[in-house]
């Protein structure tokens, strides 16, 4: 048996792109409802109203065998403005949601941040603001005290380095030009960890850990400057994230490049301290594909002598497909991701993303997603190589369970094993409809994984 016993088969959403009701029951807002909305697709107000369909949509995830859902929790909705007061009617929507999934035997696995800032900590400084590691040390006690004996695996900020790499993702719209990106970053470090911490403290029995995007760089060629950009690549968009979290430290390379760039970063007295108090119970990672780079004269960073000092450039990996929205194909970049993983820091894995997003149509009533059953088998495969290696995944929850408002192109583009039947112009009726991908997984999770065709 390549997939361990006791291997949590789920699937993924997050709040703020499937539940809608965005100001519904004492929601506050949070930077997703109120940040310009990419013209042509719809905000976040329905979504895939998920707020009010999920006894069905639970039904559906059992239907299809899921044993595990990993889903998250809207800050605002439990908190609207980030501090104060606790808004009851978000603790009965999720308690409920919670005990809904325990009847299926569903393990609900559940991210306390989702790209969801609550807006008025964002008129504030958001990250850039030191007050925001305590409101979110609050949030997470408040979490902790009111689901803690009914949930078993947390994970503490869902892509953190894809907040920083994207900076529109942590702040909502694009941010000034003198934004402390890295200070931000900081202070997003500092927060997990004691969110980490406090868990161990209050739930012993708990597990926890962080949910970076983690996909490796490559050099283009076998040039040694490739293979340095490279390195430098992995170093701030990977590694930087993973060793705070892990180790309690900074990795080098990714901080020589943050100061080379011309970044500054004020580190508080008791800071690093708190970093290594986090002490992960586990990795949680989302992957999509890998990346290309390459060293460009002139353009990658060096410093007087010529010394590379940053990361080259991205760009198109000639040996592999691409998907509809230009995304490289890359299912034996997965197993060597995850085998990274395994020799970097040795901890236990999960995934917690991985998907097609694919025009999906629908035909009197069927949505054959041959493409996405392809995307998802061959990455299977490589996730089952990686496990006889002995890279220890518990999970595989891939993106997504249900369609849900793509954070760019709305319902144009779709992930889902269940379609919902809106458009960007029309919420239409909001059908549930399984998808050809739906049987396909179920017969996979039926067989533990040794049924892919």
């Amino acid at each position: 048996m390549v997939f361990p016993k006791d291997f949590l088969w789920g699937a993924s959403t997050s709040a703020y792109q499937v539940e809608g009701a965005s100001r519904e029951d004492g929601k506050g807002a949070s930077v997703q409802d109120v940040k310009p909305i990419p013209e042509g697709t719809p905000d976040f107000t329905v979504c895939s109203d998920h707020y009010h369909r999920y006894i069905e949509d639970v039904a559906l995830f059992a239907e299809l065998g899921l044993n595990a859902y990993r889903f998250s929790i809207a800050w605002t909705r439990i908190i609207p403005d980030g501090v104060g007061e606790v808004n009851p009617k978000g603790i009965e929507f999720y308690t409920r949601l919670i005990d809904e999934l325990r009847a299926h035997g569903i393990e609900p696995v559940v991210t306390v941040y989702h790209f969801d800032l609550p807006q008025a900590l964002a008129e504030q400084g958001g990250w850039a603001n030191r007050a925001t590691i305590d409101a979110f040390v609050e949030y997470a006690r408040v979490l902790f005290e009111h689901f803690g004996d009914k949930i078993t695996y947390w994970q503490t900020i869902n892509e953190q380095n894809m907040m920083t790499m994207v900076p529109e993702n942590v702040t909502g719209g694009t941010p000034s030009e003198d934004y402390p990106l890295y200070q931000a970053n900081h202070h997003m470090l500092v927060a997990q960890s004691a969110v980490m911490a406090l868990c161990h403290q209050v739930l012993p029995e708990a597990k926890i850990g962080p949910a970076p995007n983690i996909g490796l760089a490559m050099p283009l060629n076998g040039t040694p400057e490739d293979v340095l950009c490279a390195q430098y690549s992995n170093a701030l968009d990977l590694w930087l994230y993973l060793d705070a979290a892990v180790y309690g430290r900074y990795n080098t390379m990714a901080l020589d490049a943050i100061r080379f760039a011309g970044h500054t970063l004020e580190i508080a007295d008791g800071d690093m301290e708190i970093l290594r108090s986090g002490r992960p119970d586990f990795i949680a990672f989302n992957y999509y594909t890998t990346s290309t780079i390459t060293f460009v004269p002139g353009e990658t960073p060096q410093d007087a002598t010529g010394a590379i000092r940053g990361p080259g450039r991205r760009v198109p990996n000639p040996n592999l497909p691409t998907t509809e929205w230009g995304w490289t194909i890359d299912p034996l970049g997965f197993r060597t991701t995850a085998q990274e993983l395994e020799s970097r820091y040795g901890l236990p894995l999960i995934v917690t993303e991985n998907g097609l997003g694919a025009y999906d149509q629908l035909v009197d009533g069927h949505v054959e997603d041959d493409y996405r059953i392809e995307y998802l088998r061959d990455h299977l495969t490589t996730l089952g190589q990686a496990i006889t290696t002995g890279v220890n995944v518990f999970g595989y929850n891939p993106w997504s369970a249900i369609d849900l408002i793509s954070t760019h192109e709305g319902f144009l583009k779709r992930y889902g094993f269940i379609y919902v039947n809106r458009d960007n112009e029309s919420e239409k009726d909001l059908a549930r409809i399984k998808k050809k991908s739906f049987h396909w997984y179920r017969k996979v999770i039926d067989s533990h994984g040794a049924d892919l065709t």
